[in-house]
């Protein structure tokens, strides 16, 4: 019978961060361990007021990114501060789940977050209270998939990590188990 493919961060959640996790926190049941549960990546495309064009072009390179086609965000109401009408283009979004959301995980924290310019580690402190966590590159190019030469605008890309712990504590051990790159905390 032929093995099927694993990604290599989810089997690691499920050798390594699943056990780790269960006997630091006490868990007794696994199910009560945190494990991810979804990844969404934004762009938002302020030029796309001036030209629509560049929704498409942002659509494409999250599609590279993600690895599936995102879903193009519209303004929800008219601002005229902005120049902005309900329903006018403003972004694009794609939400990742299962192995694609680990494999996304994998060329994030591997190849991604080390080509970041001047980066010294993520913030442990933006967690949302609940344990998701939230992140933004400046710089959609950091990612292998983008080709450097054929771009004409670079964009940031808010990567936001929704998991099933219900405390920052327990996300912040969950998510450097998954390598991401969080300061260790100061021992006194």
């Amino acid at each position: 019978m032929p093995e099927t493919y694993v990604p290599r961060m989810k089997k690691r959640y499920l050798e390594q961060v699943h056990p780790g996790l269960k006997q630091a926190f006490g868990f007794r049941n696994d199910l009560q361990v945190p494990r991810l549960e979804k990844i969404v990546l934004n762009m938002g495309v302020g030029a796309a007021v001036r030209d629509s064009r560049k929704v498409k072009a942002a659509a494409e390179h999250l599609a590279l990114i993600a690895g599936q086609k995102p879903v193009v965000t519209k303004a929800r109401r008219s601002e005229a501060n902005f120049k902005l009408r309900q329903g006018m283009a403003i972004g694009v979004k794609a939400t990742l789940r299962r192995d694609r959301m680990f494999e996304f995980v994998d060329r994030l924290v591997t190849i991604a977050l080390p080509r970041v310019r001047d980066f010294r580690g993520l913030n442990p402190n933006s967690f949302d209270g609940n344990g998701n966590f939230a992140m933004g590159i400046k710089e959609h190019i950091v990612f292998p998939e983008i080709d450097y030469d054929k771009i004409e605008d670079i964009w940031g890309l808010d990567v936001i990590v929704c998991t099933t712990a219900r405390s920052d504590e327990v996300a912040r051990e969950l998510l450097r188990g998954l390598d991401f790159p969080f300061p260790q905390p100061v021992s006194q």
